[in-house]
């Protein structure tokens, strides 16, 4: 049996927690969504900010809603280079031990002491797709790629909640170089 799902490619963004939105935005500053996203509450902001590292500069990274308990930043690994910041490939929310940066925003900067990632390659799934596709959360597998640039994922890791709809995230630097686009099926390979 085949296994289908749609690919997402992830560009850079940042979570901010409450207290970050604050010092960056203003004292009660609220996000303002402009889109939601295919991940069930969560939303592309209005909002940007602007990331310094010990080497450089990314200026307009979006602002993913809605706030979460830490501010994390997920960026590619060349946004890693660019910024001067050691590349380190973890799992969202996987966060002890990670590079900080510098934000700027409008009202204020925060000197991020940990939560720059490079997001780890994975599956968001339904419960009832977990149990379609005979994977549990935590299960790590490959996928497949179709067309003139095909790739076999390796270490991707499936995350199984009721509230997540299906699609694989990679970050747009794998994407690209898969050649893939959003909402393009790849296959799940059950070893």
């Amino acid at each position: 049996m085949t296994f289908k799902l749609p690919i997402a490619l992830s560009n850079r963004h940042i979570h901010l927690s409450q207290e970050d939105l604050h010092t960056l935005f203003g004292e009660g500053y609220e996000l303002t969504k402009i889109k939601d996203l295919s991940q069930p509450g969560q939303f592309a902001c209005d909002e940007k900010v602007d990331i310094e590292g010990p080497k450089g500069v990314i200026k307009g990274v979006r602002v993913l809603g809605p706030v979460r308990g830490e501010t994390q930043l997920e960026i590619s690994i060349s946004d890693a280079f660019k910024l001067g910041v050691e590349p380190v490939i973890r799992n969202s929310g996987d966060i002890d031990g990670t590079p900080g940066v510098k934000i700027i925003g409008p009202k204020g900067e925060v000197e991020l002491e940990k939560g720059v990632i490079v997001a780890a390659r994975h599956i968001h799934m339904h419960t009832s797709d977990g149990e379609k596709f005979g994977v549990k959360d935590g299960d790590i597998v490959k996928i497949k790629t179709e067309g003139i640039r095909s790739v076999v994922f390796e270490n991707v890791l499936v995350r199984v909640k009721d509230n997540f709809a299906l699609e694989m995230h990679v970050d747009i630097e794998e994407g690209n170089a898969a050649g893939v686009k959003n909402g393009d099926l790849v296959e799940l390979i059950k070893e």
